[in-house]
């Protein structure tokens, strides 16, 4: 197997451990796609349980991160460490197939969550000062507006600019390309929101207060 290919399937497997099914399924006895709607990301898990959603965004977020750095160990062992470019590149891959894995897991029939908390976890270790400019538009968006979805399509959609304007994707088109890649599924997978939202159907986002 290729270098690119493991760092790819590597990738892949970690992204698509699906945390908010597992959690909801081990410590409520339900299938978190029976509920809401029916996604299993930290959004709909909160609506469940607030303790469980906040549990599922940071592992998913933490093997978005830990994906990152399976793929540069991989660059690193393929003797591309002291060459930025390659190493960069092994990167962006790791990360585009990170989201992939969450948006299409294996294990449940490829329907999996939107891939916003996993793209957290990439671009963590991608663009991390973008990182910070999205989410304190994220929360700005979802404090006045009540949409979790409408927040995320908007922060999917300006953070390859940001990042671009900011300087903050260590000057690698591979790092850009993956950023933007995942920027558009990102939206791609929101599509029946932007519809709901465009209907004003789409529902607001209110934790509701239950035990774990």
């Amino acid at each position: 197997m290729s270098f690119p290919i493991a760092t790819a399937v590597i990738a892949y497997l970690l992204g698509s451990i699906p945390f908010g099914y597992i959690l909801v399924r081990s410590f409520r006895g339900q299938d978190i796609r029976d509920s809401g709607s029916g996604n299993i990301g930290a959004t709909n898990v909160a609506r469940a349980s607030p303790a469980l959603g906040a549990f599922t965004l940071f592992l998913d977020a933490t093997k978005g991160l830990l994906a990152v750095t399976a793929g540069s160990l991989v660059a690193a062992s393929a003797g591309h460490a002291a060459t930025p470019p390659p190493l960069y590149a092994f990167a962006g891959l790791a990360a585009l197939f990170a989201v992939i894995g969450h948006m299409f897991p294996v294990w449940l029939k490829f329907r999996g969550g939107k891939g916003v908390a996993t793209s957290v976890g990439v671009f963590l270790a991608l663009a991390p000062k973008t990182l910070l400019v999205a989410l304190a538009l994220f929360v700005a968006l979802v404090a006045v507006f009540r949409y979790v979805s409408l927040g995320s399509i908007v922060v999917a959609a300006a953070f390859p600019l940001i990042a671009y304007g900011l300087r903050d994707y260590h000057s690698s088109p591979a790092i850009l390309a993956a950023i933007s890649a995942i920027a558009v599924l990102i939206i791609i997978k929101h599509r029946e929101n932007i519809r709901r939202l465009l209907a004003g159907t789409e529902s607001r986002f209110v934790l509701m207060k239950t035990r774990t």
